[in-house]
């Protein structure tokens, strides 16, 4: 059995010009299997092609809220009203677990400083660690996880493989090498433009659970819909990792 784990962000990972409003980095990460990550994809392509017909749209987060480029038709309320019903079901629906890491940067910094690792590398390395406590608690034979990223940039892209081929050789200060290689993880960078459906999902859960990171006490529906995917066990949300 094949296992992906699609990462996508909300916010920015930068440490040097902080947003005092939205002072959070989250990296959400679908884990999902192959058969049921097909069923995904019919489900969100349906959703497309009752909207949009044959044109190529990509679920992008901010441009949903905003009501931009494609998601004009959502500036009618009928319109927005039954697409939301749509893909907030087909989000229930879908049977995926959510491993996420957030980052408050302003107490990192003040309690880290500026490390070696950017948050992005230290929150990949959170996710990887939980992702193996989920694989190992799955009752099946799975052979391999791949991780898609949704490319940033060669630089970055670069970066970030050098983090992960380190992990995937030392572990990281919970998990061993070996426990990581047992899954033949691997990685790799996909562009927004291949229109990959898990990145586009996780992109859709990455902004509700900042917003709950944010203010856990405000009415967030979008979160109250991904919270029971969020990976757990005995009642702990293993799949929410709120750093430092």
């Amino acid at each position: 059995m094949t296992y992906y784990l699609f990462l996508d962000e909300s916010g920015d990972h930068g440490l040097k010009n902080i947003d005092p409003n939205f002072p959070v980095f989250v990296l959400c990460g679908v884990v999902i299997s192959e058969p049921d990550y097909l069923s995904l994809i019919e489900d969100f392509r349906n959703i497309k092609q009752k909207f949009w017909g044959e044109k190529k749209v990509i679920f992008h987060s901010r441009d949903i809220r905003k009501c931009q480029k494609e998601f004009q038709i959502l500036l009618d309320l009928e319109i927005k009203r039954e697409f939301l019903e749509l893909l907030n079901k087909a989000i229930q629906k879908a049977n995926y677990s959510v491993i996420s890491s957030a980052i408050d940067k302003t107490a990192f910094l003040k309690q880290y400083g500026k490390l070696k690792n950017d948050v992005y590398e230290v929150a990949l390395s959170f996710i990887l660690e939980r992702a193996v406590f989920f694989l190992d608690a799955t009752d099946r034979n799975i052979r391999k996880c791949n991780l898609i990223v949704e490319q940033r940039g060669k630089k970055e892209d670069q970066k970030l493989r050098k983090h992960f081929d380190h992990l995937f050789q030392v572990g990281t200060y919970y998990i061993s090498a070996e426990r990581i290689k047992k899954y033949n993880f691997s990685i790799d960078f996909k562009p927004k433009s291949q229109n990959i459906q898990g990145l586009q999902l996780s992109d859709l859960i990455a902004y509700p659970i900042a917003t709950y990171v944010l203010d856990s006490d405000r009415a967030n529906p979008a979160f109250d819909i991904v919270k029971p995917k969020i990976y757990s066990e005995r009642g702990n949300l293993y799949g929410l990792k709120i750093f430092p």
